[in-house]
């Protein structure tokens, strides 16, 4: 049975499966993309928590919005971090990052520029179109049209992560920090690079300058089964047969080809329209329950054969993992933002189909 899946990611993660599909056959059939500002390092996150005597496993929910990351507590109690502090431990590869919306995914969603309780949706992609067209007509979600100045925020905030961030890049290139990606070099000339790089040069350009966002899609691509990511950095165990690069090729950080490359002029990237949308099936998740709702949409009608997700750890609290499933169950106890990372190919290596 062909296998077509349907995941969900944040922008780093859907450029890497993006990279993924220009680059190889994959089973990465449907991409819904994630608003991200930052995550945030697990283990720095749980040491900030003690100087406000919490503990991971107090914690029943996570919101970050209005300048300070809101933490509700099992017991009732709601505890607030200044962002300004909470950012000492965001991950230092986000200060490099150039885009809020996963540009290159077929829909975007997030809770910027909506009310509470509902999400705004960008669909980018005929396909991602169509899936809400008939996720509306079948009854899972109802939608209606941002309002001007919803627009303008949701515009507002994209733009100043950007600016924000083409500044840290700028700064890093002039100390010989190199961040490839943002590099725009023709195709002829990536595809000169990759055939000369292997993992030595993503180690040299990404990994060891603080690039990397252990999205794992060079531990998925490795076809030898070299490459490894566990709680840290990636790791090789052996040498790397002289002619496999496609490590080099599909992270999000190295060189980016041209049909996927951001526009920065652009600060939503290009889209067909945007929207603000709530779930009519399912209530108990974060504001409007799209992501959670559109997946069931997708495996329910067949349309993929799983979905992969981020859940959190039963006996690591909040600590993420990524699951591959066609469980609604499943997928619905995955819903809500986790704030931090994980190398969320690591299911896809089982499915993977031959590459080029």
């Amino acid at each position: 049975m062909n296998q077509k899946v349907a995941m969900v990611g944040t922008p780093c993660e859907i450029m890497a499966a993006s990279k993924i599909q220009h680059y190889t056959e994959s089973v990465i059939d449907f991409k819904i993309g994630l608003f991200c500002m930052e995550n945030f390092s697990y283990s720095y996150f749980t040491e900030l928590l003690k100087e406000y005597n919490i503990t991971m496993d107090e914690i029943e929910k996570f919101r970050i919005e209005k300048g300070k990351a809101f933490i509700f507590l099992k017991n009732g109690k709601l505890e607030k971090i200044p962002l300004s502090i909470a950012k000492s431990v965001v991950r230092k590869n986000c200060h490099i990052c150039a885009e809020l919306s996963s540009e290159t995914s077929d829909i975007s969603i997030g809770s910027i520029g909506s009310e509470d309780g509902w999400s705004t949706i960008i669909i980018r992609t005929q396909k991602g179109q169509d899936v809400i067209n008939n996720a509306i007509s079948q009854g899972y979600i109802e939608a209606h049209d941002l309002t001007e100045s919803q627009l303008k925020l949701l515009n507002k905030i994209a733009d100043k992560k950007i600016q924000n961030n083409l500044e840290t890049i700028e700064e890093r290139e002039y100390h010989a920090r190199p961040v490839l990606y943002q590099r725009e070099i023709s195709d002829n000339a990536i595809l000169d690079e990759i055939n000369n790089s292997n993992f030595l040069d993503l180690r040299k350009n990404v990994i060891d300058v603080g690039a990397c966002v252990l999205c794992g899609a060079c531990e998925y691509a490795c076809p030898d089964g070299l490459i490894t990511i566990k709680d840290s950095k990636p790791r090789k165990s052996k040498k790397c047969p002289e002619d496999c690069h496609f490590c080099f090729a599909v992270c999000p950080r190295t060189f980016i080809p041209e049909k996927l490359r951001n526009d920065s002029s652009k600060v939503l990237g290009d889209y067909k329209k945007i929207m603000t949308v709530r779930s009519l099936k399912h209530y108990d998740g974060q504001d409007g329950v799209v992501v959670t709702t559109i997946l069931d949409y997708l495996v329910s009608n067949k349309i993929v054969t799983k979905a992969l997700v981020v859940d959190k750890k039963d006996d690591l609290a909040w600590k993420p993992y990524p699951v591959l499933t066609d469980d609604i169950d499943e997928i619905v106890k995955s819903s809500g933002t986790k704030y931090s990372v994980c190398p969320v190919f690591k299911p896809l290596i089982d499915l993977k189909e031959d590459v080029i």
